[in-house]
């Protein structure tokens, strides 16, 4: 095992230095869903359930397509590792090209089959027909979102993670002031609430990724990163490429797509239930950034380590990533503990709805901790080269586990059941991969490259 030597420190100096802007750009994502929130809850209870449904199909697409955009990250990391930068430049073209694809056809999906899924999804009266017209407006900013997302992932790999926190939260701030200007329709152009707020998102979101694209090809080595030289076909760093977001973004999709679920369960129980647990999922989306963002810094160290052959680097990154992670969201956890109330307040005054939400949120600090785990330890796998035991992993503890559960307990206690299931989908999640990744860093380790990449 990794003591904590002189090595241990360097690795926790460059994680520490890595993540914190890449935390920071994580959470600047969840705040402009954040902001979205608050604005719309404050504007109208309702509309902010119109808001929720609508964003629940899209967060499914969204997430799986950012997945499928981690081996930008995991193969400019290892290519860096290895000494190759001048090829970068091919996994960023590579990468867009990717992103434009899947944004096109989440997008032109979106919209000719989300308004039909609402309709059939037995919601209570009204919510179905609210939520579509938002829904298509989300559609449409898919394409800018996932180039951004390329983009940030190579930035981060590239160890230049500030460029993505400033450009992140500059388009925050316009995201802010279009929802406090087209919310309540001070323009008087005839559009307000959850729709309104969704067109903000969309130009917030467009003009990241066309920020982030004009840094990039500004950048001094950029010629010498070969990002304007068509790369030469590699057809294994391709497959890998691929491969590696495959992986991830099957896992992304398994565990959107079940939360996604859970939140058509509490459309089934009445909108004050699917306000209430759009608040608690908002809350926790947002300490999620935390370890999300501690993930990718771990992911980036653990690919540089595989790249130059050193295995026990893999273990030190990984376990040091995973023990940053349960420190700090055990913070995070006894600070929303008793802060529930106040935090729940900020959405929403109804004393009806607080009633549901305080003792969810409460709830919800019991699996901040093993969650965080479970996100850094499967960034860890991948970059090592185990990609598709994540993915079971995550299949048997959100879909098999915690969705049965979800609906039986939510049947039975309401909001707090879907937060019991999720609880206990995170417990197992996080001891299942964290043991993964242990045995196959000390494979790598041990020199066994090829057994461990191949299982």
């Amino acid at each position: 095992m990794i003591g904590f030597n002189v090595q241990t420190r360097a690795t926790l100096k460059d994680l520490l230095h890595l993540a914190w802007p890449v935390v920071l750009a994580r959470i600047g994502i969840m705040t402009m869903g954040l902001t979205d929130v608050i604005v719309v809850g404050n504007f109208s209870g309702l509309e902010l359930a119109y808001s929720s449904l609508a964003l629940a199909p899209t967060s499914i697409i969204i997430t799986t397509a950012v997945g499928l955009m981690m081996g930008v990250q995991v193969m400019t990391a290892r290519l860096i590792g290895e000494g190759r930068r001048a090829e970068v430049g091919g996994v960023l073209r590579r990468g867009v090209t990717y992103a434009m694809q899947l944004g096109f056809a989440s997008m032109f999906g979106l919209i000719l089959i989300g308004p039909w899924a609402l309709q059939h999804m037995g919601l209570a009266d009204g919510l179905a027909e609210g939520a579509s017209p938002v829904l298509l407006v989300f559609a449409l900013s898919m394409p800018g979102y996932l180039v951004s997302v390329a983009a940030q992932f190579f930035l981060e790999a590239m160890n230049r993670p500030r460029a993505g926190m400033w450009a992140m939260w500059i388009a925050n701030g316009v995201n802010l002031a279009l929802n406090l200007l087209l919310v309540p329709d001070l323009l008087g152009i005839g559009l307000d609430g959850a729709i309104a707020s969704a067109w903000a998102t969309l130009f917030a979101r467009t003009s990241l990724a066309v920020f982030l694209i004009i840094y990039i090809l500004r950048l001094p080595e950029a010629r010498a990163l070969g990002i304007f030289n068509r790369p030469k076909r590699d057809l294994p760093a391709e497959r890998e490429q691929r491969k590696i977001g495959y992986g991830a973004g099957s896992s992304y999709f398994i565990e959107v797509g079940a939360f996604a679920a859970m939140t058509f369960i509490a459309g089934r129980l009445g909108a004050i239930e699917t306000s209430a647990w759009a608040i608690v999922l908002n809350v926790t989306a947002m300490v999620f950034m935390l370890p999300m963002g501690l993930a990718s810094a771990t992911a980036v160290l653990v690919g540089r380590a595989h790249g130059a052959g050193d295995g026990r680097g893999v273990l030190r990154a990984g376990l040091v990533g995973i023990g940053v992670v349960t420190a700090l969201t055990l913070m995070v956890a006894l600070f929303v503990w008793p802060g529930a109330p106040l935090i729940a307040s900020a959405y929403n005054r109804d004393p009806a709805l607080l009633a549901v939400v305080v003792p969810a949120l409460v709830l919800t600090t019991l699996f901040f901790v093993a969650d965080g785990i479970q996100v850094v330890s499967a960034s860890a796998n991948r970059a090592a080269g185990d990609v598709w035991w994540p993915t079971i992993m995550h299949f048997v503890s959100y879909t098999a586990i915690m969705m049965p559960l979800g609906w039986w307990w939510a049947h039975e206690i309401g909001v707090n059941g879907l937060v019991w299931a999720v609880i206990v989908a995170s417990l197992v999640s996080s001891v299942l991969l964290t043991g993964r990744f242990v045995r196959v860093a000390r494979r790598l380790g041990s020199g066994e490259w090829r057994a461990a990449s191949g299982e």
